[in-house]
């Protein structure tokens, strides 16, 4: 009993003598000198170069100039990426519609939640630059065996821990600096495919409402064709009546103007399509979306830039894209190599550690530890090597993925040139041959009445119109698709011209 009352006597003393020393305390003073050293390690190791190649952009296949790059509207560039490129083509319909696209379509909500993605990971990547701490609440409670070999008496005991833990990898050879270099470029790579999908979807909307226009106007001439069929029909059944046509003449624009129903029943339905496919491009459900009929062709056609492949392609998002991603892959081969230098790290902890719960905080409570590990891969058996030869295999990869998109680029932008070239020539060509297909046909109307030919010619005249103006109506559209592609194949619109 005495015993007992003397320890409790001096555990009060200890703690009333202690009590100024409560929190308030740190435990982290006694790391001071190892944490500065180390902190001068790591400033060190900062200034080091990070193992690994730097990033170089590789050669890539080039030509001097675009050939037929004449539509007979040419200007010069300066390089500015005009990010609403459709309102050159001055239609207002179609710069709602586009804005609306940009607005809800689904595809590019997706890409752009992929942009934040890969930010995120390029905020985690950078973490790795810093100490992770910890805090760690604990409590046990052990009571020893009375039937093993112990050499200490039965007890009971209770423990309370407050330690912080401390991890840190210093970065001495750029592992760390590599793997966020690698991270960034990703993340970069994932915006310029977010901005390609952006591209991609406003000239999938401009090539929709152009064909959805193009298509309203072949309906039109269709139409009005098949109004000027049906006339004739009542008049040849009027002249046969009359005894001045015969059966045959009948039947004959009878089938004419079954035949233009037909063809217009099959426009009808072409322009469904088109209507639905704009509806998806927008967040619509397809059964609920309505546009109203385009009967005239209300949009200019922007003029052709000039210049060099170098200065126009390198504006293209994916090509963008496909260069960031070989600056990860480059990155990637010095995280591999660093795998053949020594790993250092710090590991450490601070705290209390008391067996009473009152005790927790006192000044003699605090407990630390620190521990720098410094790992050296001797033989790990091949596989450092094996994955810095993958990385470096990887990179071959992306250069050729880099490549490959260069020459795709220089393809698309050289047939919308050239498609635009030769559109332009026959849409010159079409043009007169509406005027004489028109003389035709009325010529022939004129024979018949006049009982100079038969009604056979009248048919093949009307067919011929009929053609000839529906493949104009089809080739002003074209012209403005082909335009909207050689804007996508460039990367986007262009800024401020000077016209030539």
């Amino acid at each position: 009993m005495d015993t007992i009352s003397l320890d409790a006597a001096r555990g009060r003393q200890r703690r009333g003598s202690a009590s100024a020393a409560r929190i308030g305390q740190s435990p982290f003073s006694s790391l001071a000198l190892p944490v500065g050293i180390l902190a001068l390690i790591v400033l060190t190791g900062c200034s080091l170069p990070a193992v690994g190649p730097d990033y170089h952009r590789p050669e890539t296949p080039a030509v001097g100039s675009y050939g037929n790059a004449s539509d007979g509207r040419l200007l010069t560039v300066d390089g500015q990426v005009a990010t609403e490129w459709w309102r050159d083509f001055g239609d207002p319909e179609l710069d709602r519609l586009i804005t609306e696209a940009l607005r809800e379509n689904q595809t590019l909500k997706g890409a752009l939640a992929r942009v934040e993605q890969a930010r995120a990971l390029t905020g985690e990547a950078r973490a790795s630059f810093l100490p992770m701490v910890a805090a760690t609440g604990l409590v046990s409670r052990e009571n020893t065996s009375e039937t093993t070999t112990n050499r200490f008496p039965n007890s009971l005991t209770t423990a309370y821990r407050l330690p912080l833990t401390l991890s840190w990898e210093l970065d001495l050879f750029g592992r760390v600096r590599r793997l966020n270099e690698g991270a960034r470029a990703r993340f970069l790579a994932t915006k310029d495919l977010a901005e390609a999908t952006r591209l991609a979807v406003s000239a999938e909307t401009a090539s929709a409402y152009f064909a959805l226009a193009a298509t309203d106007e072949e309906a039109r001439i269709v139409a009005s064709t098949l109004e000027l069929q049906t006339e004739m029909l009542s008049l040849v059944t009027a002249r046969r009546d009359a005894g001045r046509a015969s059966d045959l003449a009948v039947e004959q624009a009878r089938l004419a103007v079954s035949v233009s129903q037909a063809d217009l029943a099959a426009v009808a339905n072409r322009r469904s399509a088109l209507k639905n496919g704009l509806a998806v491009l927008l967040g619509r459900a397809a059964p609920a979306f309505e546009i109203g009929d385009r009967t005239q062709h209300t949009s200019s056609l922007p003029p052709i830039p000039v210049g060099l492949p170098s200065e126009l392609l390198m504006r293209r998002p994916d090509v963008a894209a496909a260069e960031n991603n070989l600056k990860a892959a480059n990155a990637q081969i010095g995280v591999a190599k660093s795998a053949f230098f020594p790993a250092i790290s710090l590991t450490g902890s601070a705290g209390y550690a008391s067996a009473e719960i009152d005790d927790l905080f006192l000044h003699d409570s605090r407990a630390w530890s620190i521990g720098p590990s410094i790992y050296l891969p001797l033989f790990q058996g091949g596989r450092n090597r094996a994955n810095y030869q993958r990385s470096q295999a990887a990179y071959e990869e992306a250069v050729a993925g880099y490549r490959q998109n260069i020459l795709t680029a220089l393809r698309e932008v050289q047939d919308a040139l050239t498609a635009s070239q030769r559109l332009w020539e026959q849409s010159e060509a079409i043009a007169r041959a509406v005027a004489s297909a028109r003389e035709v046909r009325e010529l022939a109307e004129e024979r018949y009445l006049a009982g100079g030919t038969s009604y056979l010619e009248v048919i093949d005249a009307q067919r011929t119109a009929l053609t000839v103006e529906r493949s104009a109506a089809a080739l002003t559209g074209q012209r403005l698709i082909t335009r909207v592609a050689l804007i996508r194949a460039l990367g986007g619109g262009w800024e401020n011209p000077s016209a030539m």
